[in-house]
């Protein structure tokens, strides 16, 4: 859920353009035909703002009333004593989180039902292709290299080189594209690599299809991991430190 920050400046740049349009019109009024042109200095970066503002406010537009937002700001920039008490104003903004926070939470169950049926979809849509494996607990797996080193308990340190994939092909996260391996301990990653890792030997490269719960689950991980979402990897494994 995207948060709205609002610089001082900013608001005082808004309030002060709004307390004007609140007067009448002077020789120092900008008419309509002349922001339209931008030209001057002041136009611009009058419109950068209000684009900027605009943006921000655009997804609680449907929750806010902007003519009560304007007359807040004029208020609060000319001094004019508040038309709401402190407690009403804290009541209506507490009121206001709650439900962008309920709407919020709405669309992300929305999200992650979907996430679990496309993942169900693309699992068993991979479990037919040659020389996929699927295990027990629901992990697939295809081996691109066979290794023929050592293989790893959960106690060992693992060396790899691995490229993160969303069903849609989009990557969220590579080693590879860093250009620098990546070290971690096999119990210290996410079930389904635990689970690969110890089936793996060093110099293998396999393609893991890692269902939702053997992933991050229900709480998805950042902005690029959704709520149960299944994840693609491409591992290779390069070394062991005991």
């Amino acid at each position: 859920m995207k948060k709205i920050y609002l610089s001082t400046l900013t608001i005082a740049l808004i309030g002060l353009t709004m307390a004007g349009c609140n007067e009448e019109k002077t020789a120092n009024t900008v008419s309509k035909a002349e922001t339209t042109t931008l030209t001057t200095q002041e136009q611009k970066v009058g419109y950068a703002i209000g684009t900027q503002i605009g943006s921000q406010l655009a997804m609680t537009k449907d929750d806010i009333d902007t003519k009560a937002l304007i007359a807040g700001i004029s208020d609060a920039i000319n001094g004019t004593a508040p038309k709401l008490t402190a407690q009403e104003m804290q009541d209506a903004k507490m009121a206001f989180q709650k439900k962008v926070q309920a709407k919020a939470q709405e669309e992300m169950m929305k999200l992650a039902q979907a996430n679990i049926a496309e993942g169900e979809k693309f699992l068993a849509e991979n479990a037919k292709k040659e020389g996929v494996i699927t295990t027990e607990s629901g992990l697939q797996y295809k081996i691109l290299k066979a290794g023929t080193g050592a293989t790893p308990t959960a106690e060992d340190t693992v060396v790899t080189h691995y490229t993160g994939k969303l069903i849609n092909g989009q990557v969220f996260d590579s080693s590879v594209q860093r250009g620098e391996p990546a070290t971690f301990p096999v119990s210290g990653v996410i079930a389904g690599w635990t689970e690969a890792l110890q089936k793996m030997k060093v110099g293998g490269k396999w393609e893991l299809v890692i269902p939702a719960k053997l992933a991050y689950g229900e709480r998805g991980a950042g902005q690029a991991i959704a709520p149960n979402s299944t994840l693609i990897f491409d591992i290779e494994l390069l070394d062991i430190k005991k």
